[in-house]
Parts: structure tokens; C-alpha cells; sequence
């Protein structure tokens, strides 16, 4: 793998259950898209920027807006909203989701509250340190498991979305990748923002 590409493995099938530990439903006909990313920065860095949810419309093309609205009573894991930017009807999609950061084992998992045209959409990040010791330069392979199922009355199948994901995943994390190597070169230090986390 390239530090410009990303790597994806897409699945429908269910069987593809053990191949991470993303939470299953447990039924068939899933969508499934795993795709990873090797940023060549510090972990420090591609954790606090990919974890700081309200900066995240200024880190992704597609959000317009990012608010954390409550964190849980125990723990790391809180409730957050995101909203896109219009699509080509006018309309902003926007929805509620619960997230939970474990900064030690480099993983976050995340959920839709509030599902939409999904039946359910689980999430799962991982962080892999690559490199770092001998004077080599640190990287962090971030890797993005999805999975989900479409509503029968939702405007595209569980298929369709699967391509589309996979496509915009690819996108995101290139933008993301660059972004984040920018900072690293600049020597900056990332101060989580402060806007829409209350």
C-alpha cells in the first residue's frame, strides 16, 4: 500500500462477519465496506483531528455541521449530530449518532440513533502505528469499517449504497490524509475546537 492510495475490500455477504470486529446483526444481505488509509503523521495528530467531531466540516467535503449534543453519564462515548451540505434537490441530510472514542486500544466505534433510509449503521475506526522508531518517519494506517442495510423503502438498495460509500470513503480519506500530513509538516499542534460541543 502507497501512502496516496487507499486500500478497500467491499463485501454484501454476512459470511464476511469474522473477517473484523465491527458489531453484526447478525442477518444477510448486509452491506459491508472496509477501506484504510496510511497518513504519514504522528498518531498524536490523526487521532486528535479525526476524533474532534466539531471540526469535522472543516476536515470532510461533505458536512456542513458537526455538534456534540450529550455525553454519556460514564465514559468517553457521547451523542452527536451531523448535518451535509445540500445535495442537488436542496436537501440537507441531516441525523443523530452516538460515538465511543478508547483512546488506549486506538479504536472507536459508532453507531446511527437516528437511522433514516438505513435499517441500522455501525462503524468502526481503527489506528495502526506504522513505523516511528529508528528516526523513520511515524505513519498511522486508519482504517474504516461500515456496516449497514438498507430499508426496503429507502431510494437505493443496500447494493447501490455499498458502491456509493465505497466511492465517497475513498474520497474522504484522501482529503483527510492531506489535510492532516499538511498540519504534520507545518509542525502544528491540533487544539480541539470548542465550537458545537455543548
Amino acid at each position: 500500500m502507497t501512502t496516496t492510495d487507499t486500500t478497500t475490500h467491499e463485501s454484501t455477504d454476512a459470511s464476511s462477519a469474522d473477517a473484523h470486529p465491527a458489531v453484526r446483526r447478525g442477518a444477510s444481505h448486509e452491506g459491508h465496506v472496509d477501506n484504510t488509509v496510511r497518513i504519514d503523521a504522528p498518531l498524536d495528530l490523526v487521532w486528535d483531528m479525526t476524533n474532534d467531531i466539531a471540526s469535522w466540516p472543516g476536515l470532510f467535503t461533505e458536512y456542513s455541521a458537526a455538534q456534540v449534543l450529550e455525553p454519556d453519564a460514564e465514559g468517553p462515548g457521547f451523542t452527536f449530530s451531523l448535518s451535509m451540505h445540500p445535495d442537488d434537490n436542496g436537501t440537507v441530510w441531516s441525523w443523530v449518532s452516538h460515538r465511543q472514542p478508547d483512546r488506549e486500544a486506538l479504536e472507536v466505534r459508532s453507531y446511527r440513533v437516528e437511522t433514516g433510509p438505513f435499517e441500522f449503521m455501525d462503524i468502526f475506526w481503527t489506528y495502526t502505528v506504522v513505523g516511528g522508531t529508528d528516526g523513520d518517519q511515524q505513519s498511522v494506517d486508519m482504517r474504516w469499517v461500515q456496516d449497514f442495510r438498507m430499508r426496503p423503502q429507502a431510494p437505493v438498495d443496500t447494493a447501490a449504497m455499498t458502491a456509493r460509500m465505497n466511492a465517497n470513503t475513498a474520497v474522504q480519506m484522501t482529503v483527510i490524509k492531506s489535510k492532516i500530513e499538511a498540519a504534520a509538516r507545518s509542525g502544528a499542534s491540533h487544539a480541539p475546537s470548542t465550537e458545537g460541543t455543548s
